[in-house]
């Protein structure tokens, strides 16, 4: 059987660097977010993975490194597991979402805000492109994927293989250090979403 775990990163912030808007690491409340998580996970021992993986951008990283304890697996960062690189951090958030507002709703996938980045139909080949590799390489065994919202949101597409048009129409919440879990009977080519967006560890 295989099981994947995907976990989004605990809440950061973002800030200038280099007079662009970047991140700058965990907030207090990631940080105690990514604790909650961790000592939730070293007290039920309920994921036990055979591999550990996480994107490199900070707060992925950070996140990661916070919850490493409750595994005792070293860290892979994979650069494939980022969040969507959809710019440079030279368009501020006002201005990215009054550009986006003004996308027609026809080429919201295809558009790209700045030469050379991701535009979301390329996410989305990303995002499958990524999981497909790794669940390849580790039939078998139980995965954990620190990784960011819109490569969760767009996970799902590669799961119940829809595309463009649902995304539209509906899409999962994904809360900060929540845990989505599918897993594959051996023998079957059906995934099975057993939870998703679980943030108990959350909740006073």
């Amino acid at each position: 059987m295989t099981h994947l775990y995907l976990i989004r990163h605990a809440d950061n912030i973002d800030g200038l660097i280099d007079g662009k808007m970047g991140d700058l690491g965990l907030s207090p409340e990631g940080i105690t977010q990514a604790e909650r998580l961790r000592d939730r996970l070293t007290h039920t021992n309920e994921i036990k993975p055979d591999v550990f993986i996480a994107s490199p951008e900070r707060r992925a990283k950070e996140t990661s490194e916070i919850i490493a304890p409750a595994f005792g697996l070293p860290i892979t960062f994979d650069r494939d597991f980022e969040e969507w690189r959809s710019d440079d951090g030279s368009i501020e958030p006002d201005a990215f979402m009054r550009r986006w507002a003004e996308v027609p709703k026809t080429q919201k996938a295809y558009y790209r805000w700045i030469e050379g980045f991701e535009s979301r139909a390329e996410l989305g080949l990303r995002v499958s492109s990524a999981l497909n590799r790794v669940i390849q390489q580790h039939a078998g065994k139980t995965l954990v994927i620190v990784t960011h919202g819109a490569f969760l949101q767009m996970s799902f597409g590669y799961f119940f293989g829809y595309g463009e048009a649902v995304i539209d129409r509906a899409i999962p919440e994904i809360r900060r250090t929540s845990i989505t879990h599918w897993y594959q009977n051996e023998g079957q080519d059906r995934w099975n979403l057993e939870r998703s967006n679980d943030y108990h560890h959350l909740l006073d």
